[in-house]
């Protein structure tokens, strides 16, 4: 496994070791101890998630206050995403700042994005699939959304064929 940070360091971009052949591939895509080791921290997953969506989707930028927080693991096991978080971290020297990301399920890259960061991707091909593991459970009440083009933020999205399709909460 190579991890590789971003420009915020606390955001990994983790790459599997894969062994493919004719038959197809394979790959360990999740061990507690080994991200452990490699985050530097006992990390505890809670709840795994699942999203399907159409090329054009922009999900985000969504977050937990506290007590809810939230670390995810993110993965695309179907298509291709453009993934961002923002950190939100008031007392950090990254504050407002973003980083992005191409995922995909040819690539096979997952993304950590720690507690302290607002998470959105939006979806490059259709029919793309996402799962993500978080480190705190889902509280309707403590979510939180930043608009994906608030002009405090500067957030660089990929331009799409079409146009961009919002949910109503995201549309803020």
């Amino acid at each position: 496994m190579k991890l590789t940070p971003l420009s915020i360091p606390e955001v990994i971009i983790i790459e599997p070791e894969v062994f493919e052949d004719e038959r197809g591939f394979f790959f360990e895509a999740f061990n507690q101890k080994k991200f452990n080791e490699f985050i530097g921290q006992d990390v505890n997953f809670v709840q795994d998630n699942h999203s399907k969506s159409s090329k054009g989707v922009l999900r985000g930028l969504h977050y937990q206050e506290k007590p809810f927080m939230q670390g995810k693991l993110i993965r695309v096991i179907k298509g291709e995403i453009f993934d961002v978080a923002l950190d939100i971290r008031r007392d950090s020297d990254t504050y407002g700042k973003s980083v992005g990301h191409i995922l995909s399920s040819k690539n096979k890259y997952q993304l950590w994005i720690p507690e302290g960061f607002a998470h959105g991707f939006i979806a490059l091909s259709q029919n793309s699939e996402v799962i993500y593991k978080t480190t705190n459970y889902y509280s309707p009440k403590h979510e939180k959304v930043i608009k994906f083009d608030d002009p405090k933020f500067k957030i660089y999205w990929p331009k799409i064929d079409g146009k961009l399709i919002l949910s109503k909460r995201d549309r803020v």
